[in-house]
């Protein structure tokens, strides 16, 4: 499984985030590293450079082998928050995805 990271121009994605990144996504997502090929994440301060308290998007997109892309977003104070919270909702988007694929071939 490939994991690729992407940032905005405000989130300054260091060697220390996308390592921090990469081991959330792989202890998370690392079930289904068989059945995925690629795992794209995508940083965004919707806040921008205004004011405020920070907010950070996190949009995950996984390729499951042979089908079409599932994508996520999780929303967080900071990007290991946003990076947790989009992981938690991939694993309910492939558990849901791969759990069709084995009742269909079950019937």
């Amino acid at each position: 499984m490939q994991i690729q990271i992407n940032s905005d121009n405000i989130i300054k994605a260091d060697a220390g985030t996308i390592e921090a990144m990469d081991r959330i996504l792989r202890d998370r997502l690392g079930r289904f590293e068989t059945r995925l090929t690629r795992v794209e994440a995508h940083l965004k301060d919707v806040n921008g450079t205004s004011a405020g308290a920070p907010d950070t998007v996190c949009t995950l997109e996984a390729r499951p082998n042979g089908l079409d892309p599932l994508t996520v977003d999780g929303n967080g104070a900071t990007v290991d928050l946003a990076v947790a919270s989009a992981a938690n909702k991939m694993i309910t988007a492939l558990d849901r995805t791969f759990g069709k694929l084995t009742n269909r071939k079950g019937h």
